[in-house]
């Protein structure tokens, strides 16, 4: 007697893989369905299954919303003319002083002193952008090809170390150094030649500023550019040596091709910062050379809105820095996307 499987009919069973078809799940789902319906969870489910990741971000939110949201509604006053002694509530010194509509703005582009720092600004920007960027991947990539670990981190730990000190310390540091009393104008003084006057000279102004932020600032861009060559495979090194490329030729062809979205994105943050060349490193300079050549858009507001209580004037020239900022982010992030790279967010 056979120890067959066939039924009784004399067919053979029909299985899901002899058919061809799905197998199907009990209840009538397929496998595929299974993971749509998972992956369709609706929003209290989700709420649910992230409540404590949410509940962990909620500070910081809170906080984002009330320091950096919520004081975008005080710009309400670039269409007044703003009063803040009508009553100590200043919501209430919002809503009955008198609304001047664009005559605020009207203003600013008739006032010559207000075109003058736009140019001081952009000056800077350019200045500080040419020299900034190169300098800073020139030390990244120096710094990278010392062999030693030790000697690589005490470099880097000398570099970085001025980005913690304060403008104030920064700026006496520099006065020290070529102020009219400092080191470099005694020593040329005894050997019979004038001394220096940079801190005080306003031709030289723009590059004195630049020099302080690079001096300042450098060894912050350093650690970004050290951060993007430890992700770069060694084997491609090791390859372009195989086939014959020299140091030069490496550099070119693996390090600055992986150091290229990292330029994009600094790039990007550094053109809608342009209009932000420093408030207080240049307000502490700004009576030494004078507002003609140390004039910048944050030092125009600070003195039209705190000095001369002129508050709709101040935050109708803000008003038009941060919009034309947020042009200048959009339009670099546009190109960025054009050379192929990522920028702030993706397209």
């Amino acid at each position: 007697m056979s120890n067959s499987t066939v039924p009784r009919n004399g067919t053979e069973a029909a299985t899901p893989e002899k058919t061809g078809e799905t197998p199907v799940a009990p209840g009538g789902a397929t496998g595929s369905g299974r993971k749509r319906e998972q992956g369709k969870l609706s929003l209290r489910l989700r709420f649910r299954r992230d409540r404590v990741l949410l509940l962990m971000t909620l500070p910081a939110v809170l906080l984002v919303l009330l320091f950096n949201y919520v004081p975008i509604l005080g710009n309400v006053v670039a269409f007044q003319e703003y009063d803040p002694y009508i009553s100590d509530n200043g919501v209430v010194s919002i809503l009955n002083s008198p609304w001047v509509g664009l005559e605020n703005f009207q203003r600013i582009f008739e006032d010559s002193a207000f075109w003058q720092a736009v140019q001081n600004t952009l000056v800077l920007f350019f200045l500080q952008l040419v020299v900034f960027f190169p300098v800073t991947i020139l030390l990244a990539l120096l710094i990278n090809s010392v062999v030693r670990p030790r000697v690589r981190a005490v470099a880097q730990a000398v570099l970085y170390l001025p980005h913690f000190f304060s403008w104030v310390l920064v700026i006496a540091v520099f006065q020290q150094m070529f102020g009219g009393a400092g080191i470099f104008s005694q020593l040329l003084r005894e050997h019979g030649y004038d001394g220096l006057e940079i801190m005080t000279d306003p031709s030289t102004f723009p590059l004195l500023v630049t020099s302080q932020g690079v001096w300042k600032d450098a060894g912050w861009g350093i650690i970004v550019f050290l951060a993007a060559l430890a992700s770069v495979p060694q084997d491609l090194y090791e390859a372009a040596a195989m086939d014959g490329a020299s140091r030069w030729r490496r550099m070119w062809h693996v390090t600055l091709p992986a150091l290229r979205p990292v330029i994009a994105l600094l790039l990007v943050l550094r053109v809608g910062d342009a209009l932000t060349v420093g408030f207080e490193q240049i307000l502490l300079q700004r009576d030494a050379v004078g507002p003609g050549a140390a004039e910048v858009l944050d030092t125009f507001v600070w003195w039209n809105g705190v000095r001369n209580q002129d508050f709709g004037y101040a935050a109708a020239a803000g008003l038009v820095k941060g919009v034309v900022s947020i042009g200048l982010v959009l339009a670099a992030n546009k190109v960025a996307h054009l050379m192929g790279e990522q920028g702030v967010y993706k397209k």
